[in-house]
């Protein structure tokens, strides 16, 4: 039952809207059918699977509102969980920033956001490409950690003033952390795809375990400042916070009106219209983007539309709430799912081939906040970090942690590389000068 059609999931919300006795009403179904599986030492450890479809509904009563949830669809257990919200609903206090629900909309052309080989996935399935990369690293005498998740599903709303959203979405994610007997050397690869067709976990097993192999015994150097080249999995993390998602979340114009960013300016407004980036520096969301399909409509039912954020280094919009929009007289533009940053055509090889001294960083992780008013952030790098020379990656070195704002980073360009899929977003590899190594780390 994880997957209704646009049909039965709009009968479902109707029959629940006539429940309603509210002054407004807005119920949201949805429903995720997946699995998934995780190895350790090159031997499946566990694995797991979920089917489920829930309700949620939303009723108000002026500026106060409610929400109760079920996840059983008779009439009785419908009209309760409707009883329940309303009760809440009196209950609570009155929301200073409350907006009216939205009315009917206009939503983009449905997307290639949902597979059929995605929503077929089997348990077997998951067993195999596991299985597969393990045996490429115990081929190689390696041993390997893996993560494979995948989901398919749908989410449908509809309320009382005539909103009604419905769009089927799938996707799958997998990552792997191949290490070398004696623990010296580590290397890492990830990828997602909505469409399962596209996955080959032998293909990502192998550029982890050739990081492995090549990162054995590495040599410390001398924190400071270098030239680096970082991978497209260290700028845009599937779990992590990391630098690039540090900067997409920090385009929110309250906060910028209210003083509390990068982007604030002295005696208060934002810095919308201003150049901050290299020129080089483009990011914008598109949710029919073939390539990283989203959601064409945000969770208060507001439609996506392709928006560039940053272009040619200008900060052009700011994403808001309906409330903030209304209050400061502003575009009311949603947040973002995905995101894509332009770039060029070289690949990782294309840039280390380029670089006379450099560090080629494959991965970024326990990245935490320092300062949001600059975005300085701290973190360290991991499995896989190589000193580059005359073009050529010449010896493994040790991690390093780092101090580094994506503000001063993406002023600092030497060369934009071709983009790929990390995490639902199109990102480039990035080559940049001047990036902060504080201290070392004896983690891989």
């Amino acid at each position: 039952m994880a997957i209704l059609s646009q049909t039965e999931a709009q009968a479902i919300l109707t029959k629940v809207l006539g429940f309603s006795k509210a002054d407004e009403c807005e119920a949201t179904l949805s429903g995720q059918s997946g699995g998934n599986v995780r190895s350790a030492r090159n031997a499946i450890s566990t694995s797991g699977g979920i089917d489920n479809v829930s309700l949620a509904v939303e009723a108000r009563f002026g500026k106060r509102s409610g929400v109760a949830t079920c996840n059983q669809f008779d009439d009785a257990t419908l009209r309760t969980c409707v009883t329940r919200a309303e009760e809440i609903a009196r209950l609570a206090p009155e929301s200073p920033e409350s907006m009216p629900l939205l009315g009917a909309q206009k939503y983009l052309p449905a997307t290639n956001s949902f597979a059929k080989a995605t929503a077929a996935i089997t348990p077997d399935y998951r067993a195999e490409q596991v299985g597969n990369s393990m045996a490429v690293s115990a081929e190689r005498k390696l041993s390997s950690a893996a993560f494979l998740n995948d989901s398919a599903g749908f989410i449908a709303k509809r309320n009382s003033k005539g909103l009604e959203a419905y769009q089927q979405q799938s996707g799958l994610e997998f990552s792997v952390t191949v290490r070398t007997p004696d623990g010296t050397g580590s290397g890492y690869a990830t990828a997602d795809y909505n469409d399962a067709a596209k996955f080959d976990a032998k293909t990502l097993t192998r550029i982890a375990a050739d990081k492995a192999a090549g990162s054995r015994n590495a040599k410390a150097l001398e924190p400071g400042k270098y030239t680096v080249i970082l991978e497209p999995a260290a700028l845009v993390a599937n779990t992590d916070a990391s630098l690039l998602q540090a900067l997409m979340s920090a385009l929110d114009a309250r906060n910028a009106d209210e003083g509390r960013s990068f982007l604030s300016k002295k005696g208060g407004g934002n810095r919308k219209g201003e150049k901050l980036f290299d020129e080089r520096v483009t990011i914008y969301s598109d949710p029919t983007n073939a390539e990283v399909p989203d959601l064409l409509f945000s969770g208060d039912g507001r439609p996506q539309q392709k928006t560039t954020w940053i272009e040619k280094g200008v900060v052009k919009n700011l994403y808001t709430s309906r409330y903030w929009a209304q209050k400061a007289g502003i575009p009311d533009i949603p947040r973002p799912g995905g995101w894509i940053m332009e770039g060029g055509t070289q690949s990782v090889q294309d840039l280390i081939k380029s670089t006379a001294k450099g560090i080629l960083v494959t991965r970024l992780w326990y990245i935490r906040p320092v300062d949001p008013q600059t975005l300085l952030y701290t973190g360290l790098t991991r499995d896989g970090t190589f000193y580059i020379e005359n073009g050529q990656i010449k010896f493994p070195v040790k991690n390093f942690r780092f101090n580094e704002s994506p503000i001063i980073m993406l002023n600092n360009l030497e060369a934009i590389g071709k983009p790929v899929r990390v995490g639902g977003n199109l990102v480039p590899p990035l080559k940049i000068r001047d990036f902060t190594f504080t201290s070392l780390s004896d983690a891989v």
